[in-house]
């Protein structure tokens, strides 16, 4: 029977009849059809339902494990609200860690671990150091979940009575779920943290990976992610951690794959051997392409953490590229990011094959990509030298359509291609020129007007072009107007005759008829240069038209600090926004190579030394010389 029904908005008091009504119910039927349909409108934010907190208390008690959870879920749900009433169901919950079910000791223990008052922080505390010891294994994983979120609510609580310690031991139970369970508790402690940090030695690291297989996918999950916390003093050690890890990459679950390669990445860092790095990023190759048949949302998981991993290494999928050309049904994000990649992987061997898929690109009807499409054209053309002729006969094939938004897009790439390769494709201005109606976007008009200006000396009537943009510039963006300033600039430098006029009028505009401080200092700043230089030109010539930086596309590239922190992160929100995770979420440590003798030396960038932080032993959660696990 479907529970569609049970979504109906029900009243309060109907409700509480059927809760306590003293007709005979077998089972307890009616009262878990009231519980359902309550959990239901609780579901709908019917904030009536808070009314029956008292009844829903007193329901707690009956022996059923189906009404304690639908009790135990509303108990979690309203406690803010209604603190007083929920500290009277302490006692029932109580009672509950001490039922003859595990399910029940388990349920109970989570639902009071997740109920932020003081009297149950403070009543779970005697109970957490017993059960964490309980014989049923799937109690006592969810007594180590409950210490990590004790230590979130009371800090003080879990270190003065010794629950770390009791965590601490679960990581040699001979239960694997029991020991991921206690890895992930201690994992999120650690992480939040300012005094203690987690470190595994070598043979603990190696009886987790040993475990491995005999884990569901969440507890690999934790595993992995624990592994972090290992630090390979020998190359060698830090390679046969690398190649057991490796099977994993096979493994059918995303978070699973992304958690090896991440692990994987990170040891590589203590490997001195280039040809071993090497074989083992090239098996990620395989796996990658594999997720790219899930569904969309993995999909663009994979993809995000692809373009971050191709930023070190592009040669692992450097043969895969045609995987990475976008579908008619990927949605725009899945396309765009697709986008990102195939540029990573853009080079003279494969320039022809993309440019072709790209102009395919072009000519489809949404207007975001296409103008993504456009602009990796005009990209390309400055990363691969060989390429630019043939991505400029590409992006004038696209100006030709003369489509308002590809022209525009057309117009600020090739701008930047005048900039990477000065007075080789200017040949291409008058097609540009022909084209000026189609501009009315800012960026657009502001790559126009500074190609105009800065070859004033080669367009016949660049005067006359500066001229149509004047007629409306003080409506135009500051973006806009600053080009404006500057080309007419350039004119009265490169022609005195045809720009003395327009260079005074826009000199005036921008120093007495204008209110932004921007606008006015630059027009300040060329009145004087031209009154102070007017016996040579020369000067004036040499500041406002001197050679421009070399244009690159490395500065689409992250910077090693922030690539190798972000790398730390594979398979987390880090990756997915190429952001360091304490920008993402505040209060969290940032995941940093630690030092060791086998470090390689190209990533032993922090010579600081406060930027490791210094711990003593008894910061560590550790045994036997440094060992997390003891025997």
């Amino acid at each position: 029977m479907s529970d569609a029904k049970f979504f109906a908005k029900g009243k309060a008091a109907e409700l509480r009849l059927e809760l306590t009504s003293d007709k005979k119910d077998k089972n307890y039927v009616r009262r878990k059809t009231a519980l359902k349909r309550i959990v239901a409108n609780m579901t709908m934010n019917n904030n009536e339902m808070i009314q029956l907190f008292p009844d829903v208390v007193d329901c707690m008690r009956l022996d059923s494990l189906e009404i304690k959870k639908m009790c135990f879920l509303y108990l979690i749900n309203y406690c803010r609200l209604k603190p007083d009433l929920a500290n009277k169901a302490l006692s029932i919950l109580l009672d509950d860690l001490q039922d003859r079910s595990p399910l029940i000791r388990a349920l109970s223990l989570r639902t009071v671990s997740c109920i932020p008052l003081p009297a149950f922080n403070e009543a779970l505390v005697g109970p957490l150091g017993r059960l964490l010891k309980d014989p049923d294994p799937y109690v006592r994983k969810t007594a180590a979940f409950g210490v990590a979120k004790l230590w979130a609510a009371d800090s003080s609580l879990v270190e003065k009575n010794g629950l770390i310690e009791g965590v601490n031991q679960l990581l040699v139970d001979s239960n694997p779920t029991v020991v991921s369970a206690g890895l992930a508790a201690l994992t999120e402690i650690t992480d939040k943290s300012e005094g203690m940090k987690l470190a595994i030695g070598y043979q603990d690291a190696s009886k987790l990976v040993q475990i491995l297989g005999d884990c569901n996918e969440w507890s690999q999950t934790y595993i992995l992610s624990a592994l972090m916390a290992y630090t390979p003093q020998d190359p060698a050690e830090a390679l046969l951690m690398a190649e057991r890890l490796s099977p994993r990459l096979q493994h059918s679950n995303v978070s699973v794959v992304l958690g090896t390669i991440r692990v994987i990445l990170y040891l590589t860092h203590y490997i001195s051997d280039d040809s071993a790095i090497q074989g083992l990023v090239k098996r990620f190759g395989p796996p990658l392409v594999t997720l790219l048949s899930k569904p969309h949302e993995i999909q663009y998981v994979a993809l995000r953490n692809c373009f971050l991993i191709l930023q070190q290494y592009p040669y692992i999928l450097q043969n895969d590229i045609k995987v990475f050309f976008c579908k008619y049904n990927d949605p725009i994000y899945i396309k765009v990011t697709k986008l990102e990649i195939i540029f990573l992987l853009a080079s003279e061997d494969n320039i022809t094959e993309i440019l072709r898929e790209l102009r395919e690109y072009a000519s489809e009807i949404d207007v975001q990509f296409v103008r993504k499409a456009v602009r990796a054209i005009g990209k390309l053309a400055i990363k691969i030298d060989t390429a630019a002729q043939d991505c400029i006969d590409t992006l004038l094939d696209l100006v030709a359509t003369r489509v308002s938004y590809i022209v525009q897009e057309a117009t600020v790439v090739i701008k930047n291609i005048f900039r990477k390769y000065p007075n080789k494709y200017e040949s291409i201005i008058s097609v540009l020129c022909k084209n000026l109606d189609s501009l009315d976007e800012p960026e657009a008009k502001a790559a126009m007007i500074w190609i105009i200006g800065q070859y004033a000396d080669r367009i016949e009537n660049s005067d006359e072009l500066l001229d149509e943009f004047l007629f409306t510039f003080k409506e135009e963006t500051i973006e806009v107007q600053l080009a404006l300033l500057t080309a007419t600039v350039k004119l009265f430098i490169q022609r005195p005759a045809k720009g003395q006029e327009l260079v005074l009028q826009v000199l005036k505009w921008s120093t007495e008829e204008t209110d932004n401080p921007d606008l006015r200092d630059r027009g300040y700043m060329y009145w004087r240069l031209l009154s102070s230089a007017s016996g040579n030109a020369d000067i004036t010539r040499q500041v406002v038209m001197s050679e421009k930086p070399t244009i690159s596309v490395e500065s689409d590239k992250l910077d090693t600090r922030t690539l190798e922190e972000v790398s730390l992160n594979i398979g987390s929100l880090s990756s997915i926004y190429l952001k360091p995770v304490s920008q993402i979420f505040k209060g969290t440590k940032a995941r940093q190579l630690e030092q060791s003798p086998a470090l390689r030396r190209s990533d032993s960038n922090f010579d600081s030394p406060g930027f490791y932080p210094n711990y003593t032993a008894s910061n560590y959660f550790s045994t036997n010389g440094g060992d997390l696990l003891s025997e």
